[in-house]
């Protein structure tokens, strides 16, 4: 006698929602039926709300921060300090930093950190796009690596480290205030302000 199973538009669906980060199987499972069964969801307004967000928002060309084409909120607020260049793994990790409130300078999101096991060299890092932000800098500028402090980001804050020293900046590093192996995402505003005050030259 055959299994009986879904039918075969939910399991692509479940098929689909399993490649997100950070959901399994019965997750996937679970949000799949809810979708498709509850009242109370609007698949719609997910569906039209989702394409749109794909549509329009993308990294912007300076800083790599989420933008739309109407602009980028970080590039284009004038009241943040030019002197003071923040860099950053992943787009993500400016949030934490912004509701710590502790920092009000520029960013720059290098779009993941150095894993030779993972095949992610420098090549395929917006480095070259921060060396050229150091240089054109007019008064010169203070870069802060925030970086985690797992193996990857010391490799990636060294690396940085060693091509921006002698260049047209000040090169210093958040202090370990973080937790070991872990990033800015998981750490909350009060040991991120700690982290960012106390920052150090390398």
């Amino acid at each position: 006698m055959k299994r009986a199973d879904f039918p075969e538009p939910v399991i692509a669906l479940i098929s689909e929602l399993k490649r997100l980060p950070g959901v399994g199987p019965r997750s996937a499972e679970r949000i799949a039926v809810w979708l498709l069964q509850s009242p109370k969801s609007n698949v719609s307004p997910l569906a039209d709300s989702l394409v749109f967000a794909k549509q329009v928002v993308h990294a912007c060309s300076v800083c790599g921060f989420f933008a739309t084409d109407g602009g980028c909120d970080l590039c284009d607020d004038i009241t943040r300090d030019n002197g003071i260049l923040c860099v950053v793994e992943q787009a993500t990790d400016v949030l934490p930093l912004e509701r710590s409130g502790a920092y009000r300078g520029r960013y720059h999101c290098l779009g993941g950190k150095l894993s030779p096991l993972d095949r992610v060299s420098p090549d395929d890092l917006r480095i070259p796009s921060l060396v050229r932000r150091v240089e054109t800098s007019a008064d010169g500028v203070e870069v802060i690596l925030a970086l985690g402090s797992d193996v990857e980001g010391e490799a990636t804050a060294n690396y940085l480290a060693e091509i921006l020293r002698g260049r047209n900046c000040q090169l210093t590093r958040i202090a370990q205030g973080l937790p070991a192996g872990g990033g800015l995402e998981h750490a909350d505003e009060l040991t991120l302000m700690r982290a960012m005050q106390g920052r150090r030259s390398i």
